[in-house]
This record gives structure tokens, C-alpha cells and sequence, in this order.
């Protein structure tokens, strides 16, 4: 059942009914839900509007069939990084369930001095093999001019962030599922990693709903669709989780634009 849990999320449920709806069918028996925040969070790229967390929770909150701790928020940790840090107070204050664990930083030499301008030793790190070998010669001394102009600048490494939780976001499930835990599974994430645990959850009897954004789900997934997994778009409940200042720019007009 669905009590809205602040005045704006009621009044714009007034307007969403059959969303309301559809999800009241969707969490109709014990549900827990998975957000994997590292695979979410970029989807603003594409959607052109963000998640809050604040509104987010208020409004998974709104729905009796989901307890408490069992909203489920994974996400690395950059410390001395202020978005990093912000995240986790917040997603900690808003009593989500955290699993959290440190960003691996990786660093990658782009040093070109020693590499001759038709070799693949530098851009094979970054290029997919496969794409390689669809490459020209001309192609590869082009990215390798590249990295030269990138050390005339003194740059001579990149750095990239790894932080995965497919391995526990999936052990997590499958627990959860061997304890009963719930009977619907709701998944915050597209990536490929979790075709085997959402298959093996319905295999056991499990109700699977993949909470996602078009162009954003692995081939793996979708496949899945034909043994009974859901997909839910989450651009139809926008006005719910969006950030309060996109929603209100949006609807300038609209009278509850201001409400608490």
C-alpha cells in the first residue's frame, strides 16, 4: 500500500496515479531493494536530471510492502573527496543500509618517448583488442601523437577510480533470497555482472525488477525478459526522485512547486 510520506510526494501522486499503481503492483508482497549508486549515478548523462537520495528514500518509503533496512545502497568511498563524502552522510543520514568500501586508484603510463608511433603498446591498455584490429596504421600514430602532445605538457600518467560491488551486491541477493527474506527484488543497475544471480533468483520463485534507464541495460539482462524478468523505467517517476530544483524548473507553473 502507498501512504506518501511527505505532502509534495502526495500531491504529485495526485497526478501519477497509474505509476502509483503500477508500483503498488510491483512491490505488492516483502520486497528489498539494491541500489548499485556507482552504476546508477552516470545515468544523469543520458536522463538529463539527477537522483536525490533525500527524495528517493522518502518516496521507496511511501510503500509498506518495503521495511526499513531494506534498501540497500552501495557505493565507493574517496576520502578527502568532497562529492564521496557528501554521498555517504547523506545516503548514511537518510538510514539507507550502506555497504561501502574504498576506491582503488589505478594509474596508467601514457609515457610515449620509447614507443615506436605505429605501435599499439600504449592505446591497447585503454582500446578493446577486438577494436584494434579494426584500426588503420594511420589511426594508431594519430592516438599515439596524442599522447606525445600529452607529455610536451609534463602529463606522463593517467589516473582511473575501480570500485565494484557486483560480487557482494550479488552474494547480498542470493542470501537474502536463501533466507527468505523477501519475495520481490528490485535492481538499481543495468550491468551484465548480475545476469547469473537475477536468473538464479527466478529460478527459485523470486518476483526480479530491474529499476533502470533505456540504452543503459546489458544485452545479458535484457534477454532475461523472456524468463519473467521486469524492467521499470525510471523516468516515470521523475517527479519523485528528481533533484527538488530540476523538478522545479520544470514546472514553473505548477502550485506545489514550493511545497515542503
Amino acid at each position: 500500500m502507498f501512504t506518501p510520506k511527505t505532502e509534495k510526494i502526495k500531491q504529485i501522486a495526485e497526478n501519477k496515479k497509474m505509476v502509483v499503481e503500477q508500483l503498488e503492483s510491483v512491490f505488492n508482497a516483502s520486497t528489498r531493494i539494491y541500489i548499485d549508486y556507482a552504476n546508477v549515478r552516470p545515468w544523469s548523462e543520458k536522463l538529463g536530471w539527477h537522483i536525490d537520495l533525500k527524495r528517493l528514500k522518502q518516496f521507496l518509503d511511501s510503500f509498506d510492502t518495503i521495511e526499513d533496512k531494506a534498501i540497500n545502497f552501495y557505493n565507493g568511498y574517496l576520502a578527502g573527496n568532497a562529492r564521496s563524502e557528501k554521498e555517504k552522510t547523506e545516503a548514511e543520514n537518510q538510514k539507507y543500509v550502506v555497504r561501502s568500501k574504498p576506491v582503488k586508484i589505478l594509474r596508467f603510463s601514457i609515457n610515449a618517448s620509447s614507443v615506436p608511433e605505429d605501435s599499439t603498446a600504449l592505446v591497447k591498455q585503454f582500446i578493446r583488442r577486438a577494436l584494434l584490429r579494426k584500426y588503420e596504421v594511420g589511426t594508431i600514430e594519430y592516438l599515439n601523437q596524442r599522447f606525445v602532445d600529452m607529455n610536451k605538457k609534463g602529463e606522463y600518467f593517467i589516473e582511473d577510480r575501480k570500485c565494484n560491488f557486483d560480487v557482494e551486491i550479488g552474494v547480498d541477493m542470493l542470501l537474502d533470497c536463501e533466507r527468505n527474506s523477501a519475495e520481490t527484488f528490485i535492481l538499481w543497475s543495468g550491468d551484465s555482472d548480475f545476469a547469473d544471480p537475477v536468473e538464479k533468483l527466478m529460478s527459485a520463485g523470486k518476483k526480479v525488477v530491474l529499476f533502470a534507464t533505456a540504452g543503459r541495460i546489458a544485452r545479458e539482462l535484457n534477454e532475461l525478459k523472456t524468463s519473467g524478468l521486469k524492467i521499470f523505467d525510471i523516468s516515470d517517476i521523475r517527479d519523485f526522485i528528481c533533484w527538488s530544483r530540476e523538478y522545479n524548473n520544470e514546472r514553473t507553473k505548477d502550485p506545489i512547486a514550493g511545497a515542503p
